[in-house]
């Protein structure tokens, strides 16, 4: 899409959109995003990504809009990420993510928005547990946040109140939306090697130089913890105390778990794999270290987004198992967790 007339779009959408009455911005199919991580040593093959033409994709733009949104939308937190991100994925526009109404608690390093949505209990029905979903941990799968984006639309509409769940559709904005995204936050640290697990010290430095030969889209960082939005996303599991974590990623195409039993068999077409815990892993860090089930949703690619029918297919499955087991452990207590 061309800057004018983006800029066009965005004009006319935003208004509406802060006022709560957008609607939807359809946008035409693209091709396969580039940015798909390779292999390194420590970490399974990927299956080949399937080259038959889908319904939608997410490919990112080339342009920079951030120089070219109007100053009033600059000083508003999310109606900027939501600019950025309508200009940047081809199945989430401005108007649907506005419509979300996140919520920002933080910055990134460069300064965005980390956003949140809580979908809270109904009245006179207590829920049968809390569920944290994540997104865009890292910047180059562009499928896990769009189809978190999805799933929240599900969920407004059909937010039965079973579970209390807080989305945070994009975790790492900053390696998103740069002009060629990034699996690494600014600072090129990976955030999913960054958690203070209890092994970090010890492993994450030599994990990273011996066993993938110090792959830079592999880097733990200086410290567990060391980046603001590795930070904020342990404050939040703090804060919201969750019973278990979902968090998105591709395309290795499979569901990953840790932590306590009994993980998901099946989510959609995706089976169950374990791919093993690294360090300064999230599911490392909450799966192992907190005893908190992890379910890890790789999708089959990070480019190219799963069918409709997939998209409502793997939540279907999630919240059947979310059911299930938040039923046999509504009364166990989640140790590490603040009360």
């Amino acid at each position: 899409m061309k800057q004018q007339n983006w800029l066009f779009l965005l004009a006319l959408a935003l208004p509406a959109a802060l006022l709560g009455g957008c609607s939807t911005l359809t946008t035409a199919p693209r091709s396969e995003a580039g940015n798909v991580p390779e292999r390194v040593a420590s970490e399974p093959a990927v299956p080949p990504l399937v080259t038959a033409p889908e319904p939608e994709t997410v490919e990112s733009k080339t342009e920079a809009v951030s120089e070219t949104i109007p100053d009033p939308i600059v000083h508003d937190p999310i109606a900027l990420l939501c600019a950025e991100i309508g200009a940047k994925l081809g199945s989430v526009s401005t108007p649907d993510c506005l419509r979300q109404n996140l919520q920002a608690s933080s910055n990134s390093v460069q300064q965005r928005a980390l956003a949140y949505k809580d979908y809270p209990p109904l009245a006179g029905k207590p829920p049968l547990g809390r569920v944290l979903l994540i997104g865009g941990i890292h910047g180059d799968e562009f499928s896990s946040v769009s189809v978190v984006f999805k799933w929240m639309d599900i969920l407004n509409t059909h937010h039965s109140g079973r579970f209390y769940l807080r989305s945070i559709p994009l975790l790492n904005p900053d390696g998103l939306l740069r002009k060629v995204s990034q699996r690494q936050n600014e600072h090129g640290v990976d955030l999913n090697r960054n958690f203070p697990t209890t092994d970090w010290n010890a492993s994450a430095y030599n994990h990273w130089v011996e066993v993938t030969a110090s792959n830079v889209r592999r880097y733990p960082g200086s410290a567990g913890a060391s980046e603001p939005e590795t930070r904020w996303l342990i404050q939040q599991i703090k804060d919201f105390a969750p019973d278990i974590i979902i968090s998105i990623h591709a395309p290795h195409h499979l569901v990953d778990y840790d932590g306590p039993p009994s993980a998901p068999q099946q989510l959609g077409k995706l089976s169950l794999r374990q791919l093993g815990v690294y360090p300064g892993s999230l599911g490392n860090y909450a799966g192992k270290d907190m005893r908190l089930p992890v379910v890890t949703v790789e999708l089959r690619s990070a480019g190219i987004m799963p069918p409709k029918s997939e998209i409502d297919g793997m939540w279907g499955d999630l919240v059947q198992w979310l059911q299930q087991q938040l039923t046999q452990t509504a009364a166990t207590p989640k140790p590490g967790l603040a009360e």
